[in-house]
């Protein structure tokens, strides 16, 4: 279990984490989301000492990070890839640390079979590709069996293969009652990997809440119709209490309904429906609209952008944001 109490972190006057407590459970995958800038790699570096708070505590089962014997044996972590001396095999790489680490040797093999780096155990790693050189983090990670993992965008440079490989494991261990903490700003792998979510923006607490809760909370699921009666079929819905919306192409959208519930109403008065589907909200609709207000960058329309730029003592002076990792 990580356990974080007011987490502070300041970089001069640009606050990069404010008073952050959360607690990242073991059984389940949790998803730590959040815009560019919001402080989720500063939390993440945090949590393994790497960077010292301006107040607050991070404590993994019970200690800090610098309290544990061995540190791998207790948490593994990938935050970048490409920590590793290039000038070494990916066998050596993962050596050092094990020996560092009291691990026996034959782990080593052990995780690069897993991984699906034996074929290139012996070379060294900077002659890598950047799917191969996660896969290599990955290991590193899991070298010491430990009961919590963390991941700092695990499917960076994996082709699809991977990215379902890294998915499933991370599944797996969870199930086998794991502490798995995993950062990404892939939204459709997220939705498919995370059980519970952590939505921080500017450093703040956000949202702490399972992935269902928070697609149910912050976006819209409602059911497509469409019928050569409309107009009947809005006398309809009107008369059950429910209000359409019209869309393009003479759809209508319904909310606070089912698809079951609709079916009924329109055989139940012999209407003829030529669709009736459920649109589910996504989970990057949700964080799209839980986040909005803590984008540290909004890019403009394509129409914006090729519009002329304002002349004249009233135009806007653009500057960029500190953005915090």
């Amino acid at each position: 279990m990580i356990e974080l109490d007011g987490l502070t972190k300041h970089f001069g006057r640009k606050v990069a984490v404010d008073r952050l407590s959360f607690t990242v459970r073991p059984g389940m995958v949790t998803g730590f989301l959040g815009p560019n800038g919001a402080g989720k790699s500063t939390t993440m570096r945090m949590m393994l000492d790497l960077d010292n708070p301006t107040s607050g505590t991070v404590r993994i089962d019970g200690r800090h990070y610098r309290q544990l014997d061995e540190p791998l044996r207790t948490i593994g972590a990938l935050l970048d890839a490409k920590a590793m001396h290039g000038g070494r095999s990916a066998y050596n790489n993962l050596l050092c640390l094990a020996q560092a680490n009291r691990i026996p040797e034959r782990r080593v093999a052990e995780v690069l079979d897993i991984v699906g780096l034996s074929a290139v155990a012996k070379k060294k790693s900077k002659g890598f590709s950047l799917g191969m050189g996660q896969r290599l983090g990955i290991a590193s990670a899991l070298l010491g069996d430990p009961e919590i993992l963390m991941f700092d965008e695990p499917v960076n440079g994996l082709d699809p293969e991977g990215i379902h490989w890294i998915r499933t494991l991370m599944k797996a261990l969870a199930q086998e009652g794991r502490t798995i903490f995993v950062s990404s700003h892939l939204m459709s792998e997220m939705a498919l990997t995370a059980d519970h979510l952590i939505v921080i923006g500017q450093g703040r607490l956000l949202a702490d809440t399972s992935m269902a809760d928070f697609i149910h909370r912050n976006s819209r699921s409602y059911v497509r119709l469409r019928s050569p009666q409309r107009e009947q079929l809005l006398d309809v819905l009107s008369g059950a209490g429910l209000t359409a919306t019209e869309a393009e192409d003479g759809v209508l959208e319904v909310d606070g309904s089912t698809t079951e519930a609709l079916g009924e109403l329109a055989a139940e008065h012999r209407l003829v429906l030529h669709e009736l589907s459920a649109q589910r909200a996504s989970l990057e609709e949700a964080f799209m609209q839980m986040t909005a207000a803590s984008v540290e960058y909004h890019a403009h329309s394509a129409d914006a952008a090729a519009a002329p730029p304002p002349t004249g003592p009233a135009a806007p002076q653009w500057a960029p944001r500190n953005e915090g990792a």
